[in-house]
């Protein structure tokens, strides 16, 4: 890890809760946001999809199945999260990069993304403007990034896992200004079911600690079965939603006002 971010072992993060991830309806639920707005963005076969703290590579298989003509890459911190996304995703470009220390084969992606995403990183950041700041060279001019956080209370398994803040609109929004972005929109989503799911995280937050494999066994299963269903009543956008999702834009070329 380097010195901007937390000292939490992300390889033995990956080996323990790879499966866990994959099943997290909360993942699932901010995905499908992701794509969402991808859609209404306009991604079309040909366009370069960057994920930005990609880890064990999820969000690009999906992207690939729902937008079909991607060029997609990932860049992640963590070699087991690289390893996995290659197996699971070989036309993808993966690689192990620190942005505030990148390697030279990063320099080929100056300005190649006409899409980024950077889902559930910056809670983990000790300078996450520093680090938004570096991501806007790898965007095309007037090129759009697309940023989840969690809001709401921290959990005992959210500390475990490294957050050190969650945020609010305007906490992000101060974040995303001082990295030199324009905001076109941030939404709260989630409200009423992601909420509760992440309730229930917070009241058994010190057994996922202390037991990883709970949130992959029968019980999680059903859960996550349970809550895809429920989330399906989620609202998109609502002021009590603990899900935040942000639509910056860097500003060349950039018409809209700030949002």
């Amino acid at each position: 890890m380097s010195g901007h971010e937390d000292e939490y072992d992300w390889e033995s993060h990956w080996k323990a809760y790879s499966e866990a991830a994959r099943l997290n309806p909360a993942q699932r639920y901010r995905h499908a946001l992701l794509i969402s707005q991808l859609r209404a963005l306009g991604a079309r076969p040909g366009d370069r999809l960057l994920d930005i703290g990609s880890g064990q590579g999820d969000f690009l298989v999906l992207a690939a199945r729902a937008l079909p003509g991607l060029e997609l890459a990932g860049f992640e911190m963590s070699r087991e999260g690289v390893a996995i996304a290659r197996a699971r995703l070989p036309q993808a470009r993966f690689h192990q990069a620190d942005l505030f220390a990148p390697p030279a084969e990063l320099s080929a992606y100056a300005g190649w993304a006409s899409f980024a995403v950077c889902s559930e990183v910056l809670e983990h950041l000790e300078q996450p403007d520093q680090f938004l700041a570096r991501a806007r060279a790898y965007l095309q001019p007037g090129g759009s990034l697309l940023v989840t956080v969690p809001a709401g209370p921290l959990s005992a398994f959210d500390r475990h896992i490294g957050h050190r803040r969650h945020y609010t609109v305007a906490t992000l929004a101060e974040v995303a200004r001082a990295a030199g972005f324009k905001i076109v929109k941030i939404s709260r989503a989630g409200f009423p079911f992601f909420n509760l799911y992440k309730l229930l995280v917070i009241v058994s937050g010190r057994r996922l600690v202390s037991h990883p494999a709970a949130g992959q066994g029968r019980l999680a299963r059903l859960l996550s079965r349970l809550f895809g269903v429920l989330f399906v009543g989620n609202l998109s956008a609502s002021p009590f939603g603990w899900q935040l999702l942000a639509l910056l834009r860097s500003p060349d070329g950039f018409q809209a006002s700030d949002g």
